[in-house]
């Protein structure tokens, strides 16, 4: 590479993490330590710590084990680490103005170093960085918004007399044939890695994700109430947590169109089984959301190559919450799917696990300790989403009962319907 190429790289690198980082302290603006500090689920770690943990892994990964510079902090390795303390020990924080400091601190450092990083061999660090702060934030995003469920009681309930609106939901034929899954550009994560062909039967797919007033249905039918929609592992876990409605429900008329939000893997197929449909596998997803089938080429992104952004989908906590589906036109795939990027991330029906060759980077606990067969794999990221981890090869993957994310899901078929 000559050394122009690489400058170029370096500036990219530089500018993007700055807007990353803006937007994660914009998260924290006027926050008192209550919140900073507070666990409104014990499966998620309090927001002050993903912070500090921000922070820590940066050095690690960039100051460390990139540039060999020795352990800043040592003595608080373990609380920032992900593999140190208990989630349930985490709630004792610094103050934020100190979190603050040890932010810049690290920062001041890396970027020193991204001027004489050999980024033909780092470069990947540099990207999973990136992304790693990116994810954290939309963490810290629902977690905040675990606290307001908290703390104001809006999970209403839906009213039993409420008219529920009708969206016309098409469902757009996907015809079969070979198509290209995963990626191997230097930002994809080794979970994405490496691209390969695979072969589908023509399948059916919703044009948009299943909004409130869909989802409302089944609710007002009494989908929580009767066993037949449910599998048994779904009904077991409905029996021991008593849910009636999705986590982030509004009975508010302006949501009807949005996509349902905050439901769990046996919530999206039990809705599925109402409907005579299912849940797409992962590989449906993604070739209905990145496939150009005149070309017979993979799309980064639904509408081509041009970064996610706003106008194009609802990301980047731009709009602050979900949107109506189909806001965004520009954004539509080449098979003419709506919402495939943004808005909610949407359950699949595949187990998350590796692609053939599979090599884990940059440690095992990154992917390969989830390869367990208990989680299954969501796509398409949400309105909390920040861009650098958004494209139609990116997967993310929870148990099939975590509902605090803001998940959503769209059916599919084999059979036109």
């Amino acid at each position: 590479m000559t050394s122009l190429f690489i400058n170029a790289k370096r500036i990219k690198i530089r500018s993007a993490m700055e807007q990353c980082r803006q937007n994660t302290l914009k998260l924290f603006a006027d926050m008192d330590y209550a919140t900073f500090s507070a666990q409104p689920d014990s499966e998620f770690s309090p927001v002050g710590w993903h912070l500090g943990h921000i922070a820590y892994t940066e050095a690690l990964w960039l100051l460390e084990k990139s540039a060999g510079m020795s352990p800043l902090f040592p003595e608080n390795r373990k609380f920032w680490a992900a593999d140190g303390l208990p989630k349930a020990q985490r709630r004792k924080l610094p103050q934020l103005a100190d979190i603050l400091d040890y932010l810049e601190i690290v920062r001041n450092k890396v970027f020193d170093y991204l001027e004489v990083s050999p980024l033909e061999e780092q470069e990947r660090f540099w990207w999973f960085i990136l992304q790693h702060e990116s994810q954290h934030c939309e963490t810290i995003t629902f977690v905040l918004e675990l606290q307001k469920l908290i703390n104001n009681h809006k999970n209403a309930h839906l009213s039993s007399n409420q008219t529920i609106s009708h969206i016309p939901q098409p469902m757009i034929e996907i015809p079969g044939g070979e198509f290209q899954i995963g990626s191997n550009a230097i930002y994809a994560m080794d979970n994405e890695r490496s691209p390969h062909h695979l072969q589908l039967d023509t399948f059916w797919l919703d044009a948009y994700p299943v909004t409130r007033a869909q989802y409302g249905e089944f609710m007002a039918a009494g989908g929580y109430e009767n066993s037949q929609w449910w599998s048994d592992g779904g009904w077991e876990w409905l029996q021991t947590n008593l849910v009636k409605q999705p986590l982030y429900w509004s009975d508010d008329a302006i949501f009807e169109y949005h996509p349902v939000c905050g439901v769990s893997w046996y919530e999206a197929e039990a809705y599925c089984n109402f409907v005579g449909k299912r849940l797409p596998t992962e590989a449906e997803w993604e070739k209905a959301a990145s496939w150009d089938m005149t070309t017979l080429s993979k799309r980064s992104y639904p509408w081509g190559e041009t970064e996610a952004d706003s106008n194009r989908c609802n990301c980047d906590r731009h709009f602050g919450e979900t949107t109506a589906v189909g806001s965004f036109p520009t954004g539509v795939s080449a098979y003419g799917c709506h919402d495939m990027l943004g808005n909610v991330w949407e359950w699949t029906n595949s187990w998350f696990d590796g692609y053939e060759g599979f090599q884990y980077f940059p440690y095992r606990g990154y992917s390969q300790t989830y390869f367990d067969g208990k989680h299954r794999v969501l796509k398409g990221g949400s309105w909390a989403t920040y861009r650098w981890g958004m494209r139609c090869s990116f997967r993310n993957w929870y148990y099939p009962n975590i509902r605090q994310i803001f998940a959503g899901f769209r059916c599919a078929s084999s059979a036109k319907m």
